[in-house]
């Protein structure tokens, strides 16, 4: 799963009014150039940065909660839309997506997953974890060959598409290769390539370098 990410931008304080205020995030931790917000059981930390960047990630929401939590996040934010709708279901994953931008232009989904349910109110424990992170790369190919050998497998097959939207990993967690200028589902932006940390479980490091060149390392225990 994805314990960790790292991101980049010129907007920091944009962003920690954004997530600790407008979504009610817990910010765990806050310097003058980055802070970490709680996102369940992952933690998401935004880095200062002196040009913009966006991302698009995901955030795994119980499904028994799709509902109210698209009435409450529109209060705070507008949906995007495509073809009309708000909102899409995914027969392959079995979960109902929405999408909506931060401050930076960050593409963020949140998937309700239909096998996952939590009762009671919506709280802040209802964004369950990070679910996926985008990686934009013109090293698609290389890049997925490298997770794969890092024991990442490729969701439906072993042959990593160039050109196309490729999902790497397990259960309801991903990465997804990308290459630059695809244009992201319900979004006008189109992938672009920007550096970005994570890790992968308690046992790998992955890291993108500003040209979308890929690295894994192991953590040591």
């Amino acid at each position: 799963m994805i314990q960790s990410a790292t991101l980049y931008t010129d907007r920091l304080k944009s962003l920690r009014r954004f997530y600790g205020f407008v979504l009610g995030l817990d910010v765990t931790e806050t310097a003058d150039e980055q802070f970490t917000v709680r996102v369940g059981t992952s933690h998401l930390t935004f880095k200062q940065s002196e040009l913009p960047a966006y991302y698009h990630f995901a955030i795994n929401i119980p499904g028994n909660q799709f509902s109210m939590m698209k009435y409450w996040i529109t209060e705070r934010v507008t949906l995007n839309r495509d073809s009309g709708r708000d909102e899409v279901y995914f027969s392959g994953f079995d979960a109902d997506s929405m999408y909506f931008e931060d401050p930076a232009g960050n593409i963020v989904e949140l998937i309700g997953r239909r096998k996952r349910d939590l009762f009671g109110d919506l709280t802040k424990e209802s964004f369950l974890n990070i679910s996926e992170i985008g990686i934009v790369t013109p090293f698609v190919t290389d890049a997925g060959e490298r997770l794969m050998d890092e024991g990442i497998p490729l969701r439906k097959g072993t042959e990593v598409d160039p050109n196309g939207l490729n999902f790497l990993g397990r259960e309801d967690w991903y990465l997804v290769l990308v290459p630059p200028g695809r244009t992201w589902y319900f979004s006008q932006s189109r992938a672009a390539t920007f550096p970005l940390e994570l890790t992968w479980g308690d046992a790998q490091r992955i890291s993108v370098d500003p040209e979308g060149r890929l690295q894994v390392e192991k953590i040591e225990n």
